[in-house]
């Protein structure tokens, strides 16, 4: 049953007095925090995965991608389910799943069992992160909105750029061979002490709906096919020769599973049904063009630290703890600049992010120079230099991003229009991770024959950044082409009046 517009069944909002509202957000926070921290920490931990359990490239990038791609299948559904039920319950199933999924990353036998792990544990996240995101959408408005944005940026800053040096460090004191089961054993602490705080300090933001569960199998069915055909191509992208040609004929299904999606969610909604995705999301310009935004970001962003964690490593020798350091100068003045830009983002709205993004792209090519022509013992103190120019610039696009993304979102489709943003994450983390490390590969199995082991790795370091440095530039294309319109809205607006 839907409302007479097609919309998904209401629930009741619980209105949360100021104390109650922050309760439930770092209650939410500290789901984040972990999920997140889960995909940084686990790039350091490849060389050890790979000495300890053997497999080759394409069986290291199913580690880190297979749990991009469950996650991105999960996302869009369980944050329907999110806004008709509780979002309470999903936060603290998922995050059961999830530490259960640690660990049985934990106990892997062989590199398969991992992968199906990884998987799993990405399905566990892929029910619990619609449920943050739509638990702030809900709870807060206005500048009190913004500064949670603010905060919650903050943290996943630090979360995403401190998890190489977490993971380093376990893999040091757990050792070569067995450390990187550390960095998943880990998880079942954190995961204990997170559910014990959801369970005694988060409320229910919302009564969940007495109206049929409304799914739209046919549509999530669709939608899961057309987003398994579009990753898998670049999950077996791995630049070695071996890798086969006919996994692009995929694309081929993708784009006709694609149409067959919107063809059934526009007739699903004319029947008065409540389709998977609401289309008319994407007619909300601020909506459209941020998730683009955001979806090109994170195909650049993610790349960098896996791409730094290996090069440092595998290039230059350096110790997976040492190499994590290099980090930790982005986590700190991204923290700093995330908490900054929920003050800020209401003053200067997208100019702020573009000014992120031109700080980002300027340490990119810096990174691409450094691995050119900097010494092997020089590159990893540049690139920790370079990355704090990186993290001051990505504080000053995630959070007032997303608090400009979901502004015109109403509170009672904050979990969908939140899942589907991050959907549009995980499937540009998972492509742009392909295309770099099939970049960085196919310069080392190019060059390795007539080049020295150092000069083969600057270049494919170099050159993976390259895709890196393509995907922010095309962010910041679209941040001009978004201020723009609201220039444009602005300007029409003034005159109406």
């Amino acid at each position: 049953m839907t409302t007479a517009d097609g919309s998904p069944p209401s629930t009741r909002t619980i209105t949360l007095d100021h104390g109650g509202r922050w309760r439930a957000f770092w209650a939410s926070l500290s789901v984040a925090a972990l999920t997140i921290l889960d995909i940084s920490k686990v790039n350091v931990g490849l060389a050890s995965i790979e000495q300890a359990l053997g497999g080759g490239s394409t069986e290291l990038q199913l580690v880190v991608s297979g749990y991009i791609l469950a996650f991105g299948l999960t996302l869009v559904p369980f944050g329907r389910i999110g806004d008709q039920r509780s979002r309470r319950t999903l936060m603290i199933a998922g995050l059961i799943g999830f530490t259960l999924a640690s660990v049985l990353c934990a106990l892997s036998p062989n590199i398969w069992v991992l992968v199906i792990a990884r998987f799993l544990q990405g399905v566990a996240a892929g029910v619990q992160m619609p449920q943050v995101m739509g638990t702030i959408q809900q709870v807060f408005t206005g500048r009190e909105r913004a500064t949670a944005f603010g905060l919650f940026g903050a943290i996943i800053g630090l979360s995403t750029a401190f998890g190489p040096t977490i993971g380093g460090l376990l893999i040091a004191i757990g050792g070569p061979t067995d450390g990187w089961r550390w960095i998943f054993w880990m998880n079942v602490p954190l995961g204990a002490i997170v559910i014990a705080i959801l369970a005694t300090s988060l409320p229910e933001v919302r009564r969940p709906s007495g109206e049929k569960l409304s799914l739209d199998p046919v549509g999530l069915l669709l939608f899961g096919i057309t987003v398994l055909t579009l990753m898998v191509p670049f999950l077996f992208t791995t630049g070695s020769p071996d890798d086969s040609p006919l996994r692009w004929w995929l694309l081929v299904p993708c784009v006709l599973f694609a149409a067959a999606f919107l063809g059934w969610e526009r007739r699903y909604a004319r029947r008065g049904g409540s389709p998977l995705v609401p289309l008319a999301l994407f007619r909300i310009t601020s909506w459209r063009n941020g998730t683009i935004l955001q979806s090109l970001y994170f195909a650049a962003m993610p790349s960098i630290f896996l791409l730094t964690a290996l090069y440092l490593q595998t290039g230059l020798g350096v110790e997976a703890v040492f190499a994590g350091m290099v980090t930790i100068g982005f986590a700190l003045f991204s923290a700093l600049t995330s908490w900054q830009s929920g003050k800020l983002v209401q003053r200067f709205g997208r100019a702020l992010v573009i000014f992120g993004l031109a700080l980002v792209l300027i340490a990119t090519v810096g990174l691409v120079v450094i691995a050119r022509v900097a010494s092997d013992a020089a590159t990893p103190w540049l690139m920790a230099a370079v990355l704090i120019v990186g993290g001051i610039g990505g504080g000053y696009v995630i959070s007032p991003n997303q608090t400009l993304t979901l502004a015109e979102i109403p509170p009672s489709e904050g979990g969908l229009a939140g899942s589907v943003g991050q959907l549009g994450q995980r499937v540009g983390n998972a492509i742009g991770a392909a295309i770099a490390l099939s970049l960085f590969y196919s310069t080392i199995y190019r060059e390795e024959a007539t080049a020295t082991h150092s000069v083969v790795f600057h270049d494919a370091y170099g050159n993976g950044l390259l895709a890196a440095a393509l995907f922010v530039a095309a962010a910041l294309v679209v941040a001009l082409i978004d201020l723009g319109a609201r220039r444009r809205s602005e300007r029409s607006g003034s005159a109406e009046a």
